[in-house]
């Protein structure tokens, strides 16, 4: 839906997105950050509920500037390095708010965010070696994973249960183990990229 109201707004303003636009809406996803986490703190009507819309638009611009940059071929160094960025700014600040408030046990976020450094450490490692560590299936579930988790638990939804199931518990359990997955995923692919380290030591 978004792509399809970005591409009918180009049309009537006559022109292609330029080449800067994809970086421009990823900039525009880190600038909504701030404002998410400032509603969701403050005390205001439906601040929740503001929040939540805020945290699935700057979702929704993942996609946006992805396809953007692949059919108008704006793909570039500065966007491999920032689109990225951008998520894990964007979960990471929504999982610390979570926490604080009581609602994610802190462990949890913890095992989240070591996650982020060890495949990020993973990816330098890969560069030095002329590899590029391209996004995994794992590591895109865990992505949607996260997203659906995060949004369900800024709803006052999240008190739902099953029975005696408590349904934003499953969720928090199902985005812990689809993360520390994936990241063992990544291991695992590469792990040839440690035997090549042991071996010029």
């Amino acid at each position: 839906m978004t792509v399809i109201l970005w591409e009918k707004y180009m049309t009537v303003k006559g022109q292609r997105p330029d080449m800067k636009s994809a970086n421009i809406i990823t900039l525009i996803r880190i600038a909504i950050v701030p404002v998410f986490m400032v509603i969701y703190l403050i005390e205001i009507p439906y601040h929740e509920i503001i929040a939540f819309t805020l945290f699935l638009l700057a979702s929704l611009t993942d996609k946006l500037d992805g396809y953007i940059a692949r059919k108008y071929n704006q793909i570039s160094d500065f966007g491999k390095f920032i689109d990225p960025l951008a998520d894990k700014i964007l979960i990471t600040a929504a999982l610390v708010m979570l926490s604080e408030a009581g609602i994610i046990p802190s462990w949890v976020v913890v095992l989240i965010i070591t996650r982020e450094f060890v495949v990020t450490g993973l990816r330098t490692v890969a560069m030095s070696a002329g590899r590029v560590i391209a996004a995994s299936s794992w590591g895109k579930a865990k992505m949607v994973v996260q997203v659906i988790t995060v949004s369900f638990l800024l709803t006052p939804l999240r008190s739902m249960t099953l029975g005696p199931i408590a349904i934003g518990g499953v969720l928090i359990g199902i985005m812990t183990l689809v993360t520390i997955w994936s990241g063992a995923d990544y291991l695992i692919l590469n792990r040839d990229l440690f035997r090549k380290e042991n071996s010029e030591d």
